[in-house]
């Protein structure tokens, strides 16, 4: 590639071939022809063409072109090299500052040093050596190629630096992952924050905490960058105590960048409480309305459930006139799935239309996911089928919005249609997959995926099964043992967890009802008094529906609700005909001990059916009813929306902590499998 750099010199006094008028002798710039040996302008042709026709060709055009090519990766490097070679011979448009950085943009995609020193000698040669962007472009070029003493040198030799060049050189030696590698004390606290930057980068914590300790002067990017370092490498403890030790040196050193890798941390802990607190300091040290801080606070609360938050936070950056970006909309719309919340699922939907982000794969996966748990499966299929170019996530999430939905069928489809992509299946997918045939009762093809699994692509799964079952594989099968009611298994199994102690309010719970389902109210008590010993509480049971852009939440037996008189009369009106059909209580799901009409009563005003009868008193018949559960629906109000489907002949979407069931003509779209 470099020959014909080496043969074409720029020769300042090379006649000017521009008329008075301004315009060329010969209109079109013809390449030089292909020489057998000296030359491999020949290789380069089929990505240029034989002629490239320009018109005025100034030291402008040829560095727009330049620029275009070498930003279009190492495919079109070559073209700018060629383009630059042009211009060379040329003689008119001499290169400056502005065509160097971007020709050696295109060596360094290609790898090409001997090119790279041609061109070090003709920037020397134009005195343009030492400006800050060529030399930056320089180190950028010789630490790809793995040439470490020429960009200590050229890095040294700048008059002026910056965090760029610093960055640029530091990254190098992460590139190569040479983690030992030094820059001397004088050059201070930049390179200092840089090189820690990089240590931790290459996963040697210890190293960068041992340069953070030995600088003497300390900025606030340097605390950004140790404190992001842990976090980036899971350590998310250690990250708090970083930030405690940066805010007691005082609030000079916030930074919005500090905040969020804390807040980061607060999302991977599910620490809402700190994350709370540093909601506060933002505000308090006027940081609320930078965008990464905003951006930062918005995904810890999506992250950790709290839509509302999340949503409050998002109209706080909007009155800030903050200027949003893919990662706030990537942030904002799980909220909106998270809530169920459609309407506002579709205006964010719109937002990222207007903004020109719609393109974006991150984007379209999250709307994906969105509309999947909205319970609008179509349109995520919609979306998925337009993407111009979809990522493993994109594969996943939408194999995984079928499965909620129990469509079996489509998810073995779409698995077949990802293999054919070339597309290969990681641990996610599978779980989607056999978590959908638990759901459809597709026992024989959950078999077969698993087995696929453990031969075909995960053979560490195998070797991680061989290891000790913990608290969550106990979980699953205590979960399994109240399914099917099988209390003698369900007594051994909640023995072992007792022994392992219960990760999480779940296998409290779990416990709990195994009790009482066996009659057992004083174990259940007691299990429930060590819960709360242990501080772990139990949400209780709660649905919403979204009418016009509005939510309205019940919990079981509310009677908050302004039009609380007319729902449960007329859940009481639908028990009358559904009686005549044949329904009865399953009292089995009331696990607390009470008379028999009083379990009765206790399963009508369940949070679902209060929702479900506030949705058919108030939206028009052509509409769906889709209501949201934050629990597993239990068995009873499973059966009695079946028959709420079938006497009220209204389309029914329940969205539970498990997956979507779909209620139409008396009959649920997962089989009684969920």
């Amino acid at each position: 590639m470099c020959n014909f750099l080496a043969d074409v010199r720029y020769n300042p006094a090379a006649p000017s071939r521009m008329n008075r008028a301004g315009a060329t002798d010969n209109q079109e710039l013809t390449l030089p022809p292909p020489e057998t040996k000296k030359s491999r302008i020949s290789r380069l042709r089929p990505r240029l063409g034989h002629v490239i026709a320009l018109q005025n060709t100034s030291m402008c055009a040829y560095n727009a072109l330049i620029r275009a090519y070498s930003w279009r990766g190492p495919a079109h490097a070559a073209g700018a090299l060629a383009l630059y070679a042009a211009m060379l011979r040329d003689g008119r448009s001499p290169p400056n500052k502005y065509t160097f950085p971007f020709v050696l943009k295109a060596c360094s995609a290609l790898l090409d040093l001997r090119a790279g020193r041609v061109n070090h000698r003709l920037a020397a040669r134009a005195g343009l050596h030492a400006d800050l962007f060529v030399s930056t472009a320089f180190i950028d070029l010789y630490m790809k190629c793995a040439r470490f003493r020429p960009p200590n040198a050229v890095f040294h030799a700048m008059p002026a630096r910056d965090a760029v060049a610093s960055n640029v050189m530091v990254a190098g030696y992460a590139l190569h992952g040479i983690v030992r590698a030094s820059l001397h004390d004088k050059d201070g606290v930049l390179v200092g924050t840089a090189l820690l930057d990089m240590y931790a980068k290459c996963g040697n914590l210890l190293y960068a905490l041992r340069v953070f300790e030995a600088m003497a002067i300390r900025n606030d990017v340097t605390w950004s960058a140790i404190i992001g370092g842990f976090v980036v490498c899971g350590r998310m403890l250690e990250a708090f105590i970083l930030f405690k030790d940066m805010l007691a040196q005082g609030l000079g050193f916030l930074s919005p960048t500090s905040v969020a890798s804390s807040l980061r941390a607060c999302a991977s802990l599910a620490d809402v409480r700190i994350g709370k607190q540093l909601h506060v300091l933002l505000a308090k040290s006027g940081l609320q309305s930078d965008l990464t801080a905003g951006n930062s606070l918005l995904s810890m609360y999506a992250k950790n459930g709290m839509a509302n938050a999340a949503f409050l936070v998002f109209g706080k950056m909007q009155v800030c006139n903050v200027e949003l970006d893919v990662g706030t909309m990537v942030s904002l719309i799980p909220a909106c799935a998270h809530l169920a919340a459609l309407q506002h699922g579709k205006c964010s939907h719109g937002s990222v239309i207007v903004r020109g982000m719609a393109p974006e794969t991150s984007i379209c996966n999250a709307l994906i996911d969105m509309y999947a748990k909205c319970g609008r499966i179509a349109f995520s299929r919609q979306i998925f089928d337009a993407m111009s170019s979809r990522d493993i996530v994109s594969w996943n999430t939408m194999i995984a919005g079928y499965g909620i939905h129990g469509l079996g069928k489509e998810v073995t489809a779409l698995f077949l249609d990802m293999k054919n992509h070339a597309c290969e299946p990681d641990g996610v997918t599978f779980i989607c997959l056999i978590s959908t045939c638990s759901h459809s009762g597709l026992m024989t093809e959950g078999k077969r995926w698993f087995h696929m699994m453990a031969q075909k692509y995960a053979y560490q799964f195998i070797q991680f099964m061989r290891m000790k079952a913990d608290v969550r594989v106990w979980g699953a099968l205590l979960a399994a043992c109240r399914v099917h009611k099988n209390i003698d298994l369900g007594k051994q199994v909640a023995r072992v967890i007792q022994k392992l102690g219960p990760e999480g309010t779940g296998n409290f719970v779990l416990l709990s009802n195994i009790f009482s389902a066996a009659g057992r109210f004083d174990a259940a008590a007691e299990v429930r008094i060590i819960q709360k010993e242990k501080g772990f509480k139990k949400s209780p049971g709660c649905s919403w529906i979204e009418i016009n852009g509005s939510l309205h939440a019940f919990i079981g037996g509310d009677r908050s609700h302004p039009r609380s008189p007319e729902i449960h009369q007329e859940l009481h009106n639908i028990l009358v005909d559904i009686n005549k059909l044949g329904y009865q209580a399953d009292t089995s799901f009331v696990l607390q001990d009470l008379e028999e009409e009083e379990k009765e009563k206790a399963l009508l005003y369940h949070s679902e059916k209060l929702a479900i009868a506030f949705g058919i008193l108030t939206l028009s018949e052509d509409k769906d009813i889709f209501v949201t559960k934050n629990l597993r629906v239990c068995g009873d109000c499973h059966t009695v929306i079946k028959y709420m489907s079938l006497v009220r002949r209204r389309d029914i979407i329940v969205r539970d902590a498990n997956m979507f069931h779909h209620f139409k003509n008396g009959q649920c779209s997962c089989g009684d499998f969920w």
